[in-house]
């Protein structure tokens, strides 16, 4: 027995819940897909501007392997501490129906978005917290204090409070 309480029988019926481990791996694989096409398009882009700049023949380019770690690493931090800063969701997030935000539900500042990305990219095993948390609170969460929900909503009235000045609902 739930106490009477009526069970979600749809995702609509699970908005605001803490999200679990699998929502999130999911999301995860979708923004790293989606991180690995910007790389391609980053590395296309600056080739071809070479080939504005110097002339034929077309040449990708093949910088070292820490210009490339130090560009990936640029592009996942602000792609995911952008997503999180500005509307809460990756596209991972997105397609997944995920929100991040603080705890107080509003969306994360700068720094905290910064840092949880940073977080999420050197120590991705702190995932596994989610299963043993009440709460369903990665490792992540826990440091930052922010939290991941279910929310399916094109923008959430937290967010959209937010972006308004208004108190929190």
């Amino acid at each position: 027995m739930n106490g009477g309480a009526a069970a979600p029988d749809g995702p609509w019926q699970a908005r605001g819940r803490p999200a679990g481990l699998v929502s999130r791996l999911a999301a995860g694989c979708i923004d790293a897909l989606v991180v690995a096409l910007l790389g391609v398009l980053l590395h296309l882009g600056a080739s071809a501007l070479v080939l504005v700049v110097t002339g034929p023949p077309f040449r990708s380019l093949d910088p070292p392997a820490w210009v490339t770690a130090v560009c990936g690493t640029v592009l996942v931090l602000g792609y995911a501490a952008g997503s999180w800063v500005t509307t809460g969701r990756t596209a991972g997030g997105q397609v997944m129906g995920l929100r991040v935000s603080s705890r107080s539900g509003r969306l994360l500042r700068v720094v905290p978005a910064v840092l949880r990305a940073a977080l999420c990219l050197a120590l991705p095993a702190g995932l596994l917290w989610i299963p043993l948390s009440r709460r369903n609170a990665s490792v992540q969460d826990l440091l930052v204090r922010s939290t991941v929900v279910y929310d399916w909503t094109p923008r959430s009235p937290a967010v959209s409070a937010y972006r308004r000045g208004a108190p929190n609902p």
